[in-house]
């Protein structure tokens, strides 16, 4: 995964929109993409990533039988994806529905393109960090689908037990993390956050409240400490000239028996041979470490002509069981709807990252989170390189105080 990147949200219940109703819904796509051939003579137009159409070619087609409404769907690259959204859903050729990461809900809430999402009952059935990241300012705005996190890859065969610390994992064999020249915070994160230190603080609704800058807190400059206590001048566990492309092929070659990462390379290390456990990450602190969560699902345009139905379509079809697991297929991501995640947990595998998960935290999507990335993982690698940890770290609270400003 690439980063270009706690608190718990208040949901309540709202009905969910029959279906009866749909047959007779006006309009189409804000695009005006309606169909001559459906028995509503409506159409839903639905942008998702191009690997994901097939797994979701089932649910558009039951739709359609079930309501006259014809669903079509739009194999999109996710690199283009949020921004040509943005660009032309204010002129009203954009989709109704568009698939996407939980941290675009910042921008696109910046830019008045999304609308609020009615879950009904059925939010109950989710995660809670996948609930938690589908709302913004109190209010759910996604359908989720799929929940990501880091978990520590661990080396079954060298170390046939899990660590209970991280000084534990560290005695029993090397451990590799990405970093690079620029540092990387996001695989860092649930250490800070072991010393009480994330990024925002939340408001009554559980939102991250950019105005609650938790980096400047004792906790914060407790993990700048600790960050140079594992740096050059100290143990060296943690080493900016390890980028991610070394990080994987240290523990590929059995050099790294401990590898913080992502499910996204789990296929490398089973491929290579490798008795692959899934491990919470080691607390350096004995407080719980909690890696982001980033989560993906589908969002409703704020200009769509059929928000009844596009509602309706996210709601009771992509949030079944069925096609959530569909989805899973297609990407080996844990679903976002707990029953199909437990059903997905079958595999030990995806069970050890879904444990993990359970203390994650939605990665912010608060437009300020912006102007942390700037600075975060620089000040990071400049403390594990030697740099001063206290001086570095209340420049980096600085640098971002004034940038949010």
């Amino acid at each position: 995964m690439k980063v270009n990147k706690r608190g718990i949200a208040a949901f309540g219940t709202i009905a969910v929109v029959s279906t009866l109703t749909l047959a007779g819904c006006a309009g189409g796509s804000t695009g005006g993409d309606s169909s001559d051939g459906d028995k509503g003579g409506s159409t839903l137009t639905v942008w998702v990533d191009a690997e994901r159409v097939d797994a979701l070619k089932g649910a558009a087609e039951a739709y359609e039988d079930k309501t006259g409404v014809t669903v079509k769907l739009t194999g999109k690259s996710v690199d283009d994806m949020k921004d040509d959204f943005i660009q032309q859903v204010p002129t009203g050729k954009g989709p109704d529905i568009v698939m996407g990461a939980h941290d675009w809900l910042g921008e696109l809430s910046a830019n008045g393109v999304v609308a609020p999402l009615e879950l009904g009952d059925s939010s109950a059935d989710y995660l809670p960090v996948a609930l938690q990241a589908a709302t913004y300012d109190g209010t759910v705005y996604m359908l989720p689908y799929a929940v990501e996190n880091i978990a520590v890859l661990r080396n079954a065969d060298l170390v046939p037990e899990a660590p209970t610390s991280f000084d534990d994992m560290v005695s029993q064999g090397a451990f590799v993390v990405e970093q690079g020249a620029e540092g990387n915070p996001y695989h860092l994160y649930p250490f800070q956050t072991a010393f009480g230190a994330p990024v925002f603080g939340t408001d009554s609704s559980g939102s991250y409240d950019p105005a609650d800058l938790q980096l400047g807190s004792e906790g914060g400059f407790a993990f700048a400490d600790w960050l140079a206590a594992q740096g050059k001048n100290g143990t060296g566990v943690l080493n900016t000239d390890v980028d991610g492309e070394i990080a994987k092929q240290q523990f590929l070659d059995g050099k790294a028996a401990f590898w913080l990462t992502g499910p996204w390379n789990v296929g490398a290390a089973t491929d290579a041979g490798i008795n692959v456990a899934i491990d919470p990450v080691p607390s350096p602190t004995g407080e719980t470490a909690s890696p982001f969560a980033g989560v993906k699902g589908f969002f409703v345009s704020a200009e769509s002509k059929n928000k009844v139905a596009a509602n309706d379509f996210l709601v009771n079809y992509l949030g079944t069981e069925d096609v959530q697991l569909e989805l899973f297929k297609a990407g080996n991501v844990l679903p976002a709807l707990t029953a199909a995640a437990d059903t997905a947990a079958s595999d030990p595998i995806i069970a050890g990252f879904q444990a993990v998960g359970a203390d994650a935290v939605p990665m912010p999507a608060i437009p300020a989170m912006g102007s942390v990335w700037q600075f975060w993982g620089v000040a990071e690698a400049a403390i594990i390189n030697g740099a001063d940890p206290k001086t570095t770290w209340q420049k980096l609270v600085d640098d971002v105080t004034a940038a949010i400003k």
